[in-house]
């Protein structure tokens, strides 16, 4: 199945391919957007590794890699995925997500979240979709909180980070009875309310 492109007001998410590499380097070297990542891109390689890999499974059907491009610049301001699509069992994960610093607490982070909620409900009918985060990355749960997500759990020791310390996974997720509440308060929300820097994701 092809990742489709999502369009909203301001943000357009564009499926991710290698010819989004030489625009995609003017942000994507900043060391604060992977800090919390399993993966760490340093260079040009590293970034090519990472999309190939992107690539390789959004083949395989699972996953569905995004470009978040700002609408009136044309340019790319970070990444997002679906990972672990599973249509059999109706889920989802919602991951590999950053914004550019100079990006956030904007109100884009819930924007693209709509946009990918949306799909996985109304248009795929999915019935799960998943979240996780670094235990460390405080602003990324507090975000989660704000869209209406719901805390599940820790997985302690789950990865392995690239400078050897532990990351412990603090799981979220909205299922399909959530989200009639979750889409009204997020609507509203981009109707009415800037992003917050408590809702950085």
């Amino acid at each position: 199945m092809s990742t489709p492109t999502l369009e909203g007001p301001r943000l357009r998410l564009e499926p991710l391919t290698l010819a989004h590499i030489p625009a995609f380097e003017a942000i994507a070297y900043d060391d604060r957007n992977w800090r919390h990542m399993t993966s760490w891109i340093k260079n040009r390689a590293d970034l090519t590794q990472w999309i190939e890999l992107a690539l390789t499974n959004e083949r395989a059907g699972t996953v569905q890699p995004w470009i978040t491009i700002l609408k009136s610049t044309g340019q790319p301001i970070g990444t997002t995925s679906f990972l672990d699509l599973n249509q059999q069992h109706r889920t989802v994960e919602i991951g590999s997500t950053w914004l550019a610093p100079a990006y956030q607490a904007t109100g884009l982070n819930p924007e693209a979240k709509l946009l990918q909620l949306d799909y996985a409900f109304d248009t795929l009918n999915l019935n799960r979709v998943a979240f996780k985060t670094h235990h460390e990355n405080k602003q990324s749960q507090a975000a989660l909180r704000k869209l209406g997500a719901t805390y599940e759990g820790t997985f302690r020791n789950h990865y392995l980070m690239p400078d050897g310390t532990h990351r412990h996974s603090v799981w979220f997720s909205i299922i399909r009875e959530d989200w009639p509440e979750v889409r009204a308060h997020l609507t509203a929300r981009l109707a009415t309310v800037a992003d917050s820097p408590s809702s950085r994701q």
